[in-house]
């Protein structure tokens, strides 16, 4: 069963075939706990990676001409009006979207999601697997939600669906909706054979690519999806910005996700003394109130300027920055590394695991007081995943950091480390050294729990 990417940019390539992209922070010192400073090593671009220097030089290129959109005949209004619908153009040429499809601005991946689930028809019946980020699992609020268990094999995950579509009600409408790279294992999951499988059942499809989105190329057209959605704060822009693009006739349909300036195109008084309200029926219908310029151009910068570096260079060092953590953490036995398809499934630069001995938050903490590495701890906001995981191999509640369980559940949780277009190889060879320090010789200092979090205990420094 083959993923929706080139096996071909999955292998592994010297550090020398491209180097990493310029972004803030780079050069951002951070104190240690045990005396001095270092370079931050920023091992969370699965969270939010961090803008790239050249969207910042672009937008900060634009801010002297910052104008009001759509409202006003002024030049600098007209020139701000003009950039956030260029910025529209070149955000649907990076998804290769359909000459039909909308680009629609929202907030983020879960603005983007909630907004489709407003807009779904009557009695639409929506199938997500339980390994989805919330953003994805949650918003189907007001549908009819079958949830799908997490498959072990890509093909298992084709099959499943198979399945659940073949007893669906076959004259309803039907949404299924998937990650295309998971935010806990970075796995690949096989988004055009998943599409091509709703579309036979008469079901449509929306991609989560918020974590594929800045590792790989995305063609609407090529997975054959119905809709994308990501964020602007994961593709190296600022936060406050993402995207819905897909067909336009629910998103038409439907009534505005919000309701204000914008999305009106025409508004009269009636003569009993109520309003009457003609929407728009283009994107702007969703995009009530006055848009964050900025974040969109800043969308539309990194879509450009990652299609400029070239997807096949960033993958290619991507996947050797991957080989360096996954050779680094097979030599401490300690590390058990989480996957869902194997430890050889193609994947972009996530990998979760946990350490024996360790609670995940105290093992992040000292990562992060001791060596200057910032990686995650927690569920990741998967948390059915998570648990899922690790399900068969609980985890005692730890002294330090560790999540306290809801009746009849164990304490889970696990670190997570993630890595972009912006990650020197020197970051990762240097989580990869803290690790198996940490495992070897624990931790250099003492912490404690404070508001639910790990920390270095500095009362008798």
């Amino acid at each position: 069963m083959s993923v929706s990417v080139d096996a071909a940019a999955c292998t592994s390539a010297p550090a020398e075939t491209a180097a990493p992209l310029a972004v803030l922070g780079r050069d951002v010192t951070v104190p240690l706990v045990t005396g001095g400073e270092v370079t931050y090593a920023a091992l969370d671009y699965a969270a939010s990676a961090p803008a790239l220097q050249r969207v910042w030089d672009d937008v900060a290129a634009y801010a002297p001409y910052y104008g009001s959109v759509h409202r006003g005949a002024g030049y600098l209004s007209q020139l701000s009006t003009d950039l956030f619908e260029n910025s529209r153009v070149a955000v649907a040429e990076f998804l290769g979207c359909r000459e039909d499809d909308q680009v629609v601005f929202t907030r983020s991946t879960t603005d983007s999601l909630n907004l489709l689930a407003a807009a779904l028809p009557a009695d639409c019946q929506v199938f997500v697997y339980e390994t989805e980020h919330h953003a994805s699992l949650l918003p189907w609020r007001d549908a009819r939600v079958t949830y799908l268990n997490a498959p072990r094999t890509p093909g298992e995950a084709v099959d499943t669906l198979e399945r659940a579509l073949a007893e669906r009600d076959p004259y309803g409408p039907a949404l299924v909706c998937v990650t295309g790279a998971s935010n806990v294992t970075g796995e690949l999951w096989p988004v055009r054979e998943l599409a091509a499988a709703a579309h036979a059942h008469g079901a449509r499809i929306v991609l989560d690519a918020a974590q594929l989105a800045p590792h790989h190329p995305v063609s609407v057209q090529d997975l054959d999806v119905d809709w994308v959605a990501f964020s602007g704060h994961k593709l190296y822009a600022p936060f406050g910005s993402g995207v819905l693009a897909g067909r336009s006739d629910w998103l038409t349909a439907a009534e505005p996700y919000l309701a204000g300036g914008g999305a009106s195109k025409k508004v009269a008084r009636r003569v009993d003394g109520g309003v009457d309200v003609e929407w728009q029926t283009t994107a702007a219908r969703h995009e009530a109130g006055s848009p964050n310029v900025i974040g969109v151009y800043s969308i539309a910068s990194a879509c450009k300027a990652l299609t400029e570096a070239g997807f096949d260079n960033l993958v290619a060092r991507e996947q050797y920055l991957i080989r360096k953590v996954q050779d680094g953490l097979a030599e401490v036995p300690e590390v058990q590394v989480l996957s869902l398809f194997g430890d050889e499934a193609p994947r972009v630069g996530v990998l979760s695991f946990v350490v024996e001995g360790w609670n995940s938050s105290h093992f992040a903490a000292a990562l992060s007081a001791e060596y200057g590495i910032g990686v995650r701890d927690g569920l990741f906001c998967a948390h059915p995943l998570v648990r899922t995981l690790l399900g068969s191999d609980p985890q005692q509640q730890g002294e330090c950091g560790a999540p306290e369980a809801a009746p009849g559940e164990k304490s889970l949780n696990a670190i997570r480390v993630s890595f972009g277009a912006g990650t020197p190889d020197e970051h990762v060879e240097r989580f990869v050294s803290a690790v198996k320090e940490l495992v070897r010789d624990g931790a250099r200092w003492s912490y404690r729990t404070e508001d639910g979090r790990c920390v270095p205990d500095t009362t008798n420094a």
